[in-house]
């Protein structure tokens, strides 16, 4: 049985830090205490003194392009670019090709997603303005939930049928996850634009067409029906301040049944950073302002919002160098999140304690995922060791996504992962990724 001790870490868990070890054998964490002797002559030791452990980030948000679109990105490139990160789970969305709205197209991702995954994985099931009767046939022990693109986005999905969207609401037992943007909105938005400027619309103007309005309408209209017919929601990727104030930050979040996530791209650029970034930073929703930027700070430290995420979506250089109406919206980001998250705490912006609430504790518990997102005996060993001194800097040769570029390029973070645990296998070890396909289909206890 693969045994391996870590000596001495700072061990962030359940709003605390405090030195200690963990002991793993085979898949879980046995024992932590403040000590804890070798048991077996090839127990594996890891000395972390000075060092992190971390439960690995669940990302509830990624698009890792398979099928169909594995030009740009695989379950396999992409998991293994996640571990190199420190996420030990993702939540994978619908909008491939084709689209995941059957059970069938749904099973067949699964079961890519365990020959291939590194990290642990489940999927979200895609609703469309037809496939109600099937979204029924869904087991929600089985799946993360379902996703609604409320605004286009990348893969043609939007639901716009108002009666549709009720009934969803009203008939399904699934978390529902969403995308909030108000189609008309930006229609005429973009009208204009093009009116102006057009197809090379200067990429200043992707926070002026993908508006805060289009984004508080949809958010608004969203939260409204789910207070109406009592659907479990959960609002993907804030994007403005006033967008956090529909949500609550009295209650726990296990009472909840709104919830909110923004994501590292929002909570990192700003409208100003479009001049050097271009369509490198072209995400839907939009990076807006500085104040915006501010705002979904102060919701994340609130309750307001409840979890961090990636929305990873990776486009090749050669797509995204296009005129702004033909480069698409979205870039990588699971390799850097976790290290750019932690150079917010190093900044002030949240404290370790809070970071791991929000990328590990409150999506286990929002997802209802089981034996995950915690450092607690008993539980899977998903951890992550974080060196918080030791500075590098993002470069083409670093980079482990299929599409070779990040928009963290150029950028030095202080901290460092150095290791990544996936159901207690060392799958990424100071610079290497070892393991191919450690992941696990994710259970629920729903």
């Amino acid at each position: 049985m693969n045994t391996v001790l870590i000596k001495n870490a700072m061990i962030v868990n359940e709003g605390k830090v405090f030195n200690g070890d963990v002991l793993i054998e085979g898949e879980y964490i046995v024992e932590i205490d403040k000590s804890i002797s070798v048991k077996t002559a090839d127990t594996r030791i890891i000395e972390a003194d000075g060092l992190y452990l971390i439960p690995g980030m669940i990302d509830d948000q990624v698009h890792f392009r398979e099928p169909g679109l594995t030009h740009k990105a695989t379950i396999k490139t992409e998991s293994q670019a996640a571990v190199a990160g420190g996420i030990t789970t993702f939540i994978e969305m619908p909008n491939t090709v084709p689209q995941a709205t059957t059970i069938d197209l749904l099973e067949d991702k699964f079961a890519k997603a365990a020959k291939d995954s590194a990290a642990n994985y489940s999927f979200m099931f895609g609703g469309t303005n037809d496939n109600l009767e099937e979204i029924l046939k869904v087991d929600k022990n089985k799946v993360a939930g379902l996703k609604l693109f409320l605004g286009s986005s990348t893969g043609n999905m939007l639901v716009d049928n108002p009666e549709i969207l009720e009934e969803i609401f009203s008939k399904t037992d699934l978390l529902i996850s969403v995308h909030c943007e108000d189609e008309e909105t930006i229609k005429r938005n973009l009208a204009e634009a093009i009116k102006e400027f057009g197809e090379d619309i200067p990429i200043e103007k992707h926070p002026l067409i993908r508006s805060e309005e289009a984004c508080y309408l949809s958010s608004s209209k969203a939260v409204e029906l789910a207070k109406k017919t009592g659907a479990r929601l959960h609002v993907f990727h804030l994007s403005t301040a006033k967008e956090t104030k529909l949500f609550d930050k009295r209650k726990a979040l296990k009472d909840k049944k709104i919830t909110a996530e923004v994501c590292v791209h929002h909570l990192w650029f700003t409208d100003e950073d479009y001049a050097t970034k271009g369509t490198k930073i072209k995400w839907n929703p939009a990076v807006k302002t500085a104040a915006d930027r501010d705002g979904l700070w102060q919701a994340l430290n609130e309750g307001r919002i409840d979890v961090i995420a990636t929305d990873h979506a990776p486009h090749t250089l050669e797509e995204k160098d296009n005129v702004y109406t033909k480069a698409p919206s979205g870039g990588p980001l699971v390799q850097h999140a976790v290290e750019a998250l932690f150079e917010m705490v190093n900044k002030g912006r949240i404290t370790v304690e809070k970071l791991v609430e929000k990328i590990a504790h409150n999506p286990a518990i929002l997802f209802q995922i089981k034996e995950r997102g915690y450092i607690r005996k008993g539980y899977k060993a998903d951890l992550v060791i974080i060196d918080p001194n030791s500075p590098w800097t993002v470069t083409k040769e670093n980079i482990a996504y299929k599409c070779g570029w990040s928009p963290f390029e150029g950028t030095t973070f202080k901290s460092r992962v150095k290791y990544t645990f996936v159901n207690g296998q060392i799958v990424y070890d100071n610079g290497r990724i070892l393991e191919a396909n450690k992941g696990q289909r994710i259970e629920f206890d729903r």
